[in-house]
């Protein structure tokens, strides 16, 4: 049985950053998970998002799902992934003190999937690296509409899933990241941006590869 929610307002670098939380009690871990783009009608009740959560919870990690700057309760402005970064530090900074020292997973959908990379290198800069991170649509190189992202290098564990109809992220994008850093990437054919219909397949992938 899924966890009921909690709502949680912590202080951050800029303001309260709003986070649902779903505890399936004594966890194993914390998985943070980051939604898509802000501005492009993005949040942490995103479907991909959900779907991340939800097979967390069943892994026995406790889920953290903060809104980014400017989304639901969650104060300042959209900042291009630096300071969603520093709040995302901030997050697990509460959790820890939460839920004790755990082990931590981070996932991210498109752009929450660019900022995974970059707290992942944070916390590689300081000693206390992610156990694991999950990546699915991720933003690389350049977005039609949106700017050029240079994606962080991450560990070769790293589970990355990319839908070969992916018209927002192309796959090529993807690809050309992933190439020098001799890391694997996860085609699902005929999957899109969102994963429509095949949001199963992502927790099929991940509950697979997390027990292994």
């Amino acid at each position: 049985m899924r966890p009921q929610a909690e709502q949680l307002l912590i202080d951050g670098p800029v303001g309260k950053i709003d986070i649902t939380v779903e505890n399936p009690g004594a966890p194993r871990g914390i998985a943070l998970i980051a939604h898509p783009h802000p501005l492009f009608g993005g949040g942490n009740t995103n479907k991909v998002v959900q779907t991340l959560a939800r097979t967390f919870i069943h892994l026995d990690y406790v889920a953290l799902r903060p809104n980014f700057r400017g989304i639901g309760l969650s104060e300042g402005k959209h900042d291009e992934g630096n300071g969603e970064s520093q709040d995302l530090l901030a997050v697990l900074a509460e959790a820890k003190c939460r839920y004790g020292n755990l082990p931590i997973a981070l996932a991210g959908f498109s752009f929450g999937a660019y900022v995974a990379t970059r707290v992942a290198e944070a916390l590689l800069a300081a000693g206390h690296p992610a156990q694991r991170l999950v990546l699915v649509g991720t933003a690389s190189g350049f977005v039609e509409g949106a700017r050029t992202y240079h994606t962080k290098a991450v560990p070769r564990d790293t589970i990355v899933i990319h839908g070969s109809e992916d018209t927002t992220v192309p796959l090529a994008n993807v690809i050309a990241w992933a190439k020098p850093l001799d890391l694997p990437v996860i085609v699902v054919p005929g999957a899109d941006h969102f994963f429509h219909r095949r949001l199963h397949l992502i927790r099929e992938i991940v509950s697979h590869a997390w027990r292994h």
